[in-house]
């Protein structure tokens, strides 16, 4: 497994060791004991999410306010640029955004700890995406920041608007959401 930071450094890419031969590939998508080792996160995960989204679709960004959800997150057909947003008031990130393209065929993994909001477009005609969580899912601190907020500035890279739920539509701008402290 291959573990790069990114420019938040508390966000990582996760490349793992693939073995390929004319059958296909094997590779491990998740180890207990590599993944504590290589992090040093002792992180437990409790809940493993399945989404399929059309292609233009984009989801997020979200968060919970109680229960805070760390994510590993992964693309097991199509392709997503997936979205880590911190929103920990007292970081000196805060406020910025890494973005990865996570793909059935490059088998990255993205981390995302508690304490940013998360979100992804789909980039191909269809995608799958998994992801672990550490924390079980709880509508009651659900909670979302408008995609494009201008103060982010996340570059999406759009082709056309995109696809979005009610709820992303009418999330508040990160200014006037409620976040971490």
């Amino acid at each position: 497994m291959k573990i790069t930071s990114t420019k938040i450094p508390d966000v990582l890419i996760i490349e793992p060791q693939i073995f390929y031969d004319d059958r296909g590939f094997f590779f491990e998508s998740f180890n207990l004991k590599s993944w504590q080792e290589k992090t040093g996160l002792k992180t437990n995960f409790i809940q493993d999410n399945h989404s399929q989204s059309k292609y233009n679709v984009l989801r997020g960004l979200h968060y919970q306010i109680k229960q805070p959800l760390a994510k590993l997150v992964r693309a097991v057909v199509g392709e997503i640029f997936d979205v880590a947003v911190d929103i920990r008031q007292s970081s000196s990130t805060f406020g910025q955004w890494v973005g990865e393209i996570l793909t059935a065929e490059n088998k990255k993994q993205l981390w995302i700890p508690e304490g940013f909001a998360h979100g992804f477009l789909v980039l191909s005609e269809s995608a799958e995406v998994l992801y672990k969580t550490n924390n079980f899912y709880a509508s009651e601190y659900d909670r979302s920041i408008c995609w494009n907020d201008p103060d982010i500035n996340i570059n999406w890279d759009l082709k056309a608007t995109p696809l979005l739920s009610d709820k992303d539509k009418n999330a508040p701008l990160l200014k006037d959401a409620e976040i971490f402290d």
